[in-house]
């Protein structure tokens, strides 16, 4: 079901909080390049997307119920960005462990970057328009 925000501000109200946990996400990674072991991680942002606007598409079903004790558990009902997490796999291992690789890090970060910025710019287009409109201009 579709709110007032959606109709305002289509999916960049939504996109936005994912993007920015997202960024969290990608800076951690780069934190970490020089940790022993630490595994890069990055969000299914589309899967996340289609949770957050209740468009299960190809995600668990969360009216799914065991109905026997032979059932294999899926979807509890929550949900949060963790549940999106996906771990990247390398295309160079390095010896320690670690699956950081700066350069495509640094990438994804500042794609993430630039998105983000163009949904912060279309939601401020959207504010101001709205607010034109309200005050008769």
């Amino acid at each position: 079901m579709k709110s007032q925000f959606d109709a305002l501000f289509g999916i960049h109200a939504t996109a936005l909080p994912i993007r920015e946990a997202r960024g969290r996400i990608l800076a951690a990674n780069l934190a970490n390049a020089d940790t022993p072991n630490y595994k890069a991680k990055d969000i299914d942002f589309r899967a996340a997307m289609l949770k957050q606007r209740g468009e299960a598409g190809d995600l668990p079903n969360p009216s799914m119920k065991l109905t026997n004790k032979n059932h294999i558990a899926g979807f509890d009902g929550t949900i949060s960005t963790a549940d999106y997490l996906r771990y990247r796999n390398p295309t160079q291992p390095s010896l320690d462990g670690n699956t950081v690789e700066t350069h495509i890090e640094k990438a994804k970060f500042m794609e993430n970057g630039i998105q983000q910025t163009m949904t912060i710019e279309f939601l401020n287009d959207e504010i101001r328009g709205i607010s034109a409109a309200l005050k008769g201009n």
